[in-house]
């Protein structure tokens, strides 16, 4: 296992909720309180589709996390990395200046025998446009628990997650 692939994890933790999609919703009233994500992570991609939401942005809302973690859900790594979310995030919304936050993103990711716990708190996404696409403001993962290999904590570059309502 190289290391520097945990970085990835890491940036996985906060993006794992909020990861991008490929197409994009008209801002104004959204059909099914949905969620998908994709983020790039040291070369690995992790996606999910149709993560359940308590409501429709602008509202605040929270992401139920057993939508996105298998069996539930249907978030997939490449690259040997398995994530697991352990917290149902709360999103807020500014449409006026375009910006949401995540209060808190609570992750696990494995790789091998390795498994590393991340969280970050207070994550800013930018709205793409009109759309319900939001991308990640950089932000800094703390390690809670894990193997002494797990960094104490990674740096995820601003653009590196992204995340669509529908």
């Amino acid at each position: 296992m190289k290391i520097s692939k945990w970085p990835g994890v890491t940036a996985l933790t906060a993006a794992l909720t909020i990861g991008g999609a490929t197409s994009a919703t008209a801002l104004g009233p959204t059909a099914d309180q949905r969620l998908d994500g994709v983020i790039v992570v040291a070369g690995n991609t992790c996606t999910w589709t149709n993560a359940h939401t308590s409501a429709d942005p602008p509202s605040a809302l929270s992401v139920d996390r057993t939508t996105i973690n298998t069996p539930g859900g249907n978030l997939a790594c490449n690259g040997g990395i398995t994530a697991t979310l352990n917290n149902n995030p709360a999103f807020t919304f500014d449409d006026a200046a375009g910006v949401a936050k995540a209060d808190v993103i609570d992750i696990t990711g494995r790789q091998s025998f390795i498994s590393c716990r991340f969280k970050a708190t207070n994550i800013a996404w930018n709205r793409d446009g009109t759309t319900r696409k939001y991308v990640n403001q950089a932000f800094t993962a703390t390690k809670v628990s894990g193997s002494f290999l797990c960094p104490g904590s990674v740096t995820t570059a601003a653009g590196d997650a992204s995340m669509l309502f529908h």
